[in-house]
């Protein structure tokens, strides 16, 4: 797949805004553990960049989904790994459900507000007891007259301190699992609601992530996104460009260490030569590209096929499982060429360590990739029945 003019116009105004407006405060916001959602959404919603897959009638561009991977690609630019997630969870993790399925009005007052950075928003699957298990939510919410009541709690959940909404995956019902749950918009300002902490994470420090309870939360049923009880497919589809995003995002983020760890041991000497000189190292390097560049075929494969219309879970999921691995593999072994250098905090090499390994977890851990892998390869083996 290449890339058309249109695409690298877009390309270039992300790195820009990235170089401009993102990367000189990174640390600052690493430091504060927080960065600037509303400030920073508003500057991207002014340029149109929180909305190029939307509709737009509700403030987006319309454009097909390659234009989102190449956002996602661009804003791996960005020198840590919290800033990008958080961007990635408004533009494609919180809202391609609400702009897919849901109601005029409901995109009136959450989507068009979201795409012109006006809004913050989150997504609400994950909770204390049921992570990549999406069928073992236990969050609820009953109907009583024309609202829905919610209890639980939501847990790992990006943007929620600043978010002015969150997409809530909860059961509407007591039937099966995968038929009893509903997507539905919760304004965060709503009465029951609680921030019980911000979660103090190994990495991502400039996202900011927290525990939510809901207890007896009232919001109006035409809130609900979409169909009730088909929310566990909507978040199917909604994990689909997820973990496309996720993987296109990780790309340059490998190749920006992969660089820095040449030019470094390039300056270092070593037993009368170089670091890089060191057949090990530089072998290392040039199968560390030769990985990332296989990724980014995969990624585009994968897009364009979902781009076509075609059924992409198999391939996603592969992408998302060799991003998670190859993020942890090129961390690891750029660290260990950086010697006593790659141990300190503002290394290149240990920022990717840190925030790097939650590829593999969020989002469905590598397990369940592996699984949805082996269930496309008809090698899955079925649950065994009591007898």
């Amino acid at each position: 797949m290449r890339l058309t003019q249109e695409h690298k116009e877009l390309q270039r105004t992300i790195e820009r805004f990235v170089d401009n407006e993102i990367n000189p405060h990174v640390a600052t916001w690493e430091k504060e553990q927080m960065f600037p959602a509303h400030e920073l959404f508003k500057k991207m919603g002014d340029l149109g960049l929180l909305g190029l897959t939307k509709p737009e009638e509700f403030g987006g561009m319309g454009l097909d989904y390659s234009y989102s991977v190449v956002a996602a690609q661009a804003l791996g630019k960005i020198h840590c790994g919290g800033v990008p997630m958080a961007i990635g969870v408004q533009t494609d993790m919180a809202t391609p459900a609400l702009a897919r399925f849901g109601s005029d009005e409901l995109r009136r007052e959450f989507l068009a507000p979201a795409v012109a950075g006006d809004m913050v928003a989150c997504i609400g699957v994950s909770e204390p007891a049921a992570g990549s298990d999406v069928a073992g939510v236990k969050t609820t919410a009953k109907k009583d007259g024309g609202d829905y009541i919610i209890n639980g709690s939501k847990m790992w959940i990006t943007n929620s301190l600043q978010a002015d909404w969150i997409c809530l995956l909860a059961n509407t019902s007591e039937g099966k699992p995968h038929q009893n749950k509903s997507l539905i918009i919760v304004p965060m300002k709503t009465p029951g609601i609680t921030i019980e902490k911000k979660i103090h994470k190994i990495g991502m420090w400039a996202s900011d992530t927290g525990l939510i309870h809901f207890d007896n939360v009232r919001v109006p049923q035409r809130n609900l996104i979409g169909m009730e009880g088909a929310g566990f497919m909507y978040q199917m589809i909604q994990f689909q460009e997820e973990r496309l995003w996720g993987a296109a995002n990780s790309i340059e983020g490998m190749m920006h260490v992969v660089n820095e760890t040449i030019n470094y041991t390039r300056q270092r000497n070593l037993f009368g030569s170089t670091v890089l000189d060191q057949q090990v190292v530089h072998f290392t390097l040039a199968e560390l590209k030769t990985e990332i560049e296989a990724l980014r075929a995969l990624v585009w494969q994968a897009t364009e096929e979902y781009v076509a219309g075609g059924e992409v879970t198999e391939l996603a999921s592969m992408c998302k499982l060799k991003s998670g691995r190859l993020v942890r593999e090129v961390a690891d072994k750029c660290l260990q060429f950086w010697g006593g250098m790659g141990f300190t905090w503002e290394n290149p090499a240990s920022q990717l360590y840190r925030d790097g390994r939650l590829i593999s977890i969020g989002g469905g851990a590598d397990e369940v990739m592996l699984s949805i892998i082996c269930k496309f390869m008809g090698i899955l083996p079925g649950k065994k029945k009591n007898a």
